[in-house]
């Protein structure tokens, strides 16, 4: 007797479920998330071995002024009472602190915030890698990169690139540039009153004149000169001298 066939069973198929827009946009903003947070840390790594070839504003003032002067110096090539009178005129506490001077931050508060309280790393992030102007989103983003500045970077290395970033007056960048233009020297041949005046002028330099100083600049030279000696003996010189 011949046999029924017998029909295969069909197994229902299983739906294709749909990747859910959520998850999917969820993802999607991670891995551009990580890749910005890997850019920053790679861009900020490089700074630490390779000098910037320019800055946002030392691009957009040369292009405004038709040219900038900037002359890039290691650390070692610039007079130490420079580097003692730039942290002792902008960051008195630079080697005590890990970015943010929260003493400075307080006492700015309780005066009203009439005085600033950027230290010497956040103003660094700035010249360096955002735009100048008062502005919240600048001021976020400086918050967010000091830390990583300060833990990529040695002291040294930021007051180094500061010295060779900042502006002296419309058009000259760098302290190299600035004793050449102001005293007609190099930046390894400054004297203490040179220097002091040069840090005096910040972080004005267009209002202000390291070579006709007026007598707002020559008292806060004078004060200057005398921070960056009690800095060198205190000892909070020590973390960028070598």
């Amino acid at each position: 007797m011949a046999k029924r066939a017998t029909k295969k069973s069909r197994r229902p198929r299983k739906a294709q479920t749909r990747p859910n827009p959520l998850r999917r946009a969820l993802r999607y903003l991670w891995r551009v998330g990580l890749g910005l947070v890997v850019f920053v840390v790679g861009l900020i790594a490089l700074g630490a071995v390779v000098n910037p070839p320019t800055t946002p504003y030392m691009f957009s003032e040369s292009r405004r002024l038709g040219g900038a002067e900037q002359i890039w110096v290691p650390l070692e090539d610039i007079a130490p009472v420079m580097a003692r009178s730039v942290v002792a005129a902008e960051d008195a506490n630079f080697c005590l602190h890990w970015g943010f001077d929260l003493a400075a931050i307080k006492d700015a508060i309780a005066d009203g915030g009439t005085r600033g309280a950027s230290t010497l790393s956040q103003q660094t992030v700035k010249n360096v890698y955002l735009w100048h102007g008062r502005n919240y989103t600048r001021k976020a983003l400086e918050a967010l990169l000091t830390p990583l500045l300060e833990i990529i970077w040695s002291k040294q290395r930021i007051v180094e690139v500061y010295l060779n970033v900042a502006e002296f007056d419309e058009g000259i960048f760098g302290v190299e540039a600035a004793a050449r233009h102001y005293f007609g020297v190099a930046a390894r041949d400054l004297t203490a009153e040179q220097a002091a005046r040069l840090a005096a002028i910040l972080p004005n330099p267009k209002g202000r004149s390291a070579r006709r100083p007026s007598d707002f600049v020559l008292k806060r030279a004078r004060a200057i000169r005398s921070g960056a000696a009690t800095i060198s003996k205190d000892g909070r010189a020590a973390c960028f001298e070598s």
